[in-house]
């Protein structure tokens, strides 16, 4: 409705009626103006009204929607089903061009607005959570692994002698076969044991890189966010020496837009020596589907030259998911859900170390990983070899998802390279554990019933042990996850 149909409008209804509704529509739009003259963030929410309101005027802009559209090529929006369509609000083309990610398509000028408010609002975000001088990002329809390859693929050309990626252990498999599908040799450094915790060896990369050589070296591929307990790698030490050698440095934040610390290794990190880009993840961190990430960098030439990497366009899907998300939260909610996340990793930690202590355990000290908490199982591995694994098993069949078990010793093999104790992130870590994390989203009542199941799963061990009974036979999950399956 625009001002000559309120104006005709006011032949059928009264006039005072009508101009109360343009009012009222009025509001919405001045939403949207200031979303699209700001390209920031709305500081409070918007109502779903507003949202679908905007995402059909940025539907209607698209070559498919126009009614007297005649499409005569290959890719013309058409779609068979009605509930696809509306499910994608009949924004079809999806983003990008042939040679671009982040190119405008001349048949859809709604669906190109939509990825370049999306690409603004979570560059907006990424600012918010901690990395203040951060300087393009863009979403991009992939999980994290296959973008962490596709920055790769981009350095590839930049280094073309390179063969060599430089990666401190972490026992994830998607980050460790990234390397590998885009062509590359991981050099795995082994973490250094210090206390509890698993922490970067930083004379062992510098002494890596002397041998093999910098001009044989891609980069440094470092990880932020990881399982307890391994701590978010050295960030700001590894910086200098990829500055010093003149060795792009790739960070793997995947989960670590969530949390202030991760954020600020990667702030400092920057500022003191060199990262090239870091990669995080859309359903960790913004509670929307799997299927998308985010790549963002300090240099614009550097990750518009990734964007130019993608091949072909790519699926709105993921950056629509995220604009609806970040548009209904706003600034403010966001904000709010970081705050609750800290909050419940200060409850999750406290109420672990007390349900620890009754069965004579120890909640792992690893100040240093903000997100993921360790409990050891050390009197629980006494008990019989397979008991670590079975309480796995036993917090599985209780709907308990999430929480890891990590016996001693496993071995895994990936793209021919074995790993010796897979899961714990080192060959020989002291003692079995059990991860549990506090994520975004996660409410007190989600702390209290793994607290209450995972009690449960103790005092039947501790019966056992009184009653000299066998564990029983592990289940199809504890075979899974004793061979290193887990969820990455």
């Amino acid at each position: 409705m625009n001002v000559e149909n309120f104006g005709a409008s006011e032949r059928l209804v009264n006039a005072a009626y009508v101009r109360q509704g343009a009012q009222g529509r009025r509001a919405h739009e001045l939403c949207l103006r200031v979303l699209l003259e700001q390209g920031k963030c709305p500081e409070n929410g918007w109502d779903e009204s507003t949202i679908e309101l905007f995402l059909h005027e940025l539907a209607i802009m698209d070559s498919n929607n126009f009614l007297s559209n005649c499409g005569v090529g290959e890719r013309e929006g058409r779609v068979a089903s009605g509930l696809v369509a509306r499910r994608h609000y009949r924004l079809i083309h999806g983003i990008g061009r042939s040679g671009d990610i982040s190119a405008v398509q001349p048949k859809a000028a709604g669906s190109s607005l939509l990825n370049k408010l999306t690409n603004s609002i979570v560059l907006d975000i990424i600012k918010l959570a901690g990395v203040r001088t951060v300087t393009n990002c863009f979403v991009v329809p992939m999980a994290t692994g296959m973008s962490l390859t596709l920055c790769f693929l981009t350095l590839r050309h930049k280094r073309p002698k390179a063969k060599y990626i430089i990666w401190p252990r972490i026992d994830q498999k998607s980050c460790f076969k990234s390397m590998i599908t885009a062509g590359f040799e991981p050099v795995v450094i082994e973490n250094v044991l210090e206390g509890d915790e698993l922490r970067t060896d930083v004379k062992a990369v510098e002494a890596k890189i002397q041998d093999l050589g910098a001009e044989n070296v891609l980069c440094v591929h470092s990880t932020t966010s990881c399982f307890a307990p391994r701590v978010p790698d050295r960030l700001e030490e590894l910086a200098v020496i990829c500055s010093n050698y003149d060795i792009p440095h790739i960070v793997n934040n995947a989960y670590g837009v969530q949390s202030s610390k991760c954020m600020h290794l990667i702030q400092e990190g920057a500022r003191v020596g060199r990262i090239d880009a870091f990669i995080q993840s859309l359903d960790k961190n913004f509670m929307v589907p799997v299927g998308g990430a985010v790549i963002a960098g300090f240099n614009d030439s550097f990750i518009q030259d990734i964007s130019k990497m993608y091949p072909g366009r790519a699926s709105a899907s993921p950056s629509l998911d995220v604009l609806i998300t970040l548009l209904s939260l706003g600034e403010s909610g966001y904000r709010q859900l970081l705050k609750e996340r800290k909050e419940m990793f200060s409850y999750l930690s406290s109420q672990l170390r007390k349900l620890a202590e009754v069965y004579n355990e120890r909640l792992l000290n690893t100040l240093h990983n903000p997100i993921s908490l360790a409990m050891s199982l050390e009197n629980l591995d006494k008990h019989s070899d397979m008991a670590v694994t079975q309480l796995g098993s036993m917090l599985f069949t209780r709907q308990v998802s999430g929480a890891r078990v990590v016996p001693l010793g496993s071995l895994q093999t990936v793209n021919n390279y074995t790993f010796k104790g897979f899961m714990s992130h080192a060959n020989n870590y002291p003692c079995a554990y059990l991860n549990a994390a506090s994520a975004i989203g996660m409410k007190k009542q989600d702390v209290d019933l793994f607290l209450k199941r995972l009690d449960k799963c103790m005092k039947t061990f501790r019966k056992e042990k009184s009653s000299g009974k066998d564990v029983p036979e592990m289940d199809n999950y504890t075979k899974h996850t004793s061979a290193g399956e887990t969820e990455d």
